[in-house]
């Protein structure tokens, strides 16, 4: 059988993919030393760039059009992007080069001796896997890419953490890893039935439907869907799969669970929606599942964070509950549904990334911390800081002025209403209010009276009316400011975000 290659479309991928095999190949062939570790950072730049300028072209493709690549002569292409799959390759580029932001003055003073080019290596091997996940369209492809954006994130996790001596760091890798494990071993084990029920391993909606029509396969298809579900449930960190979420947030560096809560989830979701599609027409009970994963995810995370003080596990929690809001318009499988999800998503990792932004910054500023009591004045002694903060938690509950977050929740609410599913829209508006508690929250604390501190550390100094003031590093004034303006231009024009 004779494939057409089409490289062009798969540059997205292409391009973090070689830069991670030319640090190696870097990192074997020159001296170490500080200057090189600047090479590595520089490259992984530039690759993460390289990847987000080959998505522009598949940005205003027409809906329904895609670049395929690695097509067989029947039309079948084992790769294509269209729009909304470039837009996800696109916020997974660019929230790893947050990621490598805020990690470059770690990374690039590292002692001569140490080996950040593993780190970076594994950034842009895990990063790859996960601009993959989108545009894969069988299943042998998005078990490699799903495993391929695992597999460098657990290492990450464990590797970064034992640098950094960070407490319980080998239970959080532990956690994740066994975690990936299971999700594989019940994707694999659902796509072994897909093939069972279609006699293809292509994820074609034509095949499943046949499938769904004849008799005896249509269980064997439903029994493929859940365990598919369920399998990358556990990536999206939904209710029932969540719990290495907390214990893996807390237990790995700041910087990586950034990765964790943003990059990841872009690969989580991207596989559902994948999915998703390939089962339209032909998932009713599949739907179902989805309806209820959404409302027990938003449900337990929300009530789960009301209750936190350290902003980790917060955050943690938070990502429970808004992975139930990345699985409620999934719950009607429209072409709508997958616009509203993957438009929900880049709210939710803009949102997402700056408040862990912030947490880093305060963090290391001196007496701080990342509890909810450090935060307390932080408006008082740093306000544009503490007001993208507010704009982050704001977009989060779905307030103005954040209104691209308001915008988000009506979009995705949107499908469900329109298929009548009445109950899982009364869970949604409930999970509103309880979402709303929960930011508003740590907004307050932001306004409080607040408790001086002086010490070492980050750079701090007393103003005439006796606040502390701090100065940010660099690359957290980049991070932050970039952030907060995407969202206040995202509340300016939400619309043009679906």
């Amino acid at each position: 059988m004779t494939l057409t290659l089409n490289l062009s479309a798969v540059w997205p991928v292409l391009a973090p993919a070689l830069g991670a095999l030319l640090v190696l190949v870097l990192d074997v062939g020159l001296p170490r030393s500080r200057r090189v570790h600047q090479v590595h950072l520089g490259l992984a730049a530039a690759a993460l760039l390289g990847g987000g300028a080959a998505t522009l072209p598949g940005l205003p493709q027409p809906r329904g059009d895609r670049l395929g690549a690695f097509c067989t002569p029947s039309g079948d292409c084992l790769y294509a992007a269209g729009s909304v799959t470039s837009g996800l390759q696109l916020l997974a580029l660019g929230s790893a080069l947050v990621v490598l932001v805020l990690t470059w003055g770690s990374w690039a003073t590292a002692p001569a001796n140490g080996r950040p080019a593993v780190q970076v290596f594994l950034l842009l091997a895990a990063t790859a896997g996960v601009v993959a996940v989108p545009a894969a369209r069988d299943l042998g492809s998005l078990l490699v890419a799903l495993e391929l954006a695992t597999l460098p994130a657990v290492a990450l996790v464990a590797l970064e953490s034992r640098a950094a001596r960070v407490p319980r760091a080998v239970d959080g890798a532990v956690a994740l890893l066994t975690t990936s494990l299971v999700s594989l071993a019940l994707l694999a084990l659902g796509a072994a039935l897909w093939v069972a029920a279609t006699g293809t391993g292509m994820l074609s909606p034509a095949a499943a439907r046949a499938a769904a029509q004849a008799g005896p396969n249509g269980p064997l298809l439903v029994l493929a869907a859940v365990l598919a579900v369920s399998g990358i449930a556990f990536k999206l960190s939904a209710v029932p799969f969540h719990a290495w979420t907390p214990l893996t947030y807390s237990a790995a560096p700041l910087p990586v669970t950034v990765y964790l809560a943003g990059v990841s989830k872009v690969a989580a979701l991207a596989a559902l929606v994948v999915l998703v599609e390939a089962l339209s027409g032909a998932a009713g009970f599949t739907l179902l599942v989805l309806g209820l994963l959404a409302a027990l995810s938003m449900t337990v995370g929300n009530v789960m964070a009301l209750r936190q003080v350290d902003l980790v596990h917060l955050l943690a929690w938070s990502a429970v509950a808004q992975a139930g809001w990345l699985l409620l318009p999934l719950s009607a499988v429209s072409a709508r549904a997958v616009q509203a999800a993957a438009g929900y998503l880049a709210v939710y990792v803009v949102a997402t990334v700056l408040a862990f932004a912030v947490v880093i910054a305060v963090a290391g500023a001196p007496g701080r911390g990342i509890r909810l009591e450090h935060h307390r004045g932080l408006a008082r002694d740093h306000p544009l800081t503490a007001a993208a903060l507010a704009m982050a938690l704001l977009a989060l509950a779905g307030l103005p002025p954040a209104v691209v977050g308001l915008v988000a929740k009506v979009v995705v609410l949107r499908p469900v209403a329109g298929e009548g599913t009445w109950w899982l829209a009364v869970v949604a508006a409930l999970n509103v209010a309880l979402g709303i508690a929960v930011y508003l929250r740590w907004i307050a604390t932001l306004v409080q009276r607040p408790e001086h501190v002086r010490g070492e550390g980050m750079q701090a100094g007393t103003d005439p009316r006796g606040r502390t003031a701090y100065r940010l590093s660099w690359p957290h004034r980049v991070v932050i400011s970039v952030l907060a303006s995407l969202l206040v231009l995202g509340s300016i024009a939400p619309v043009g975000i679906w």
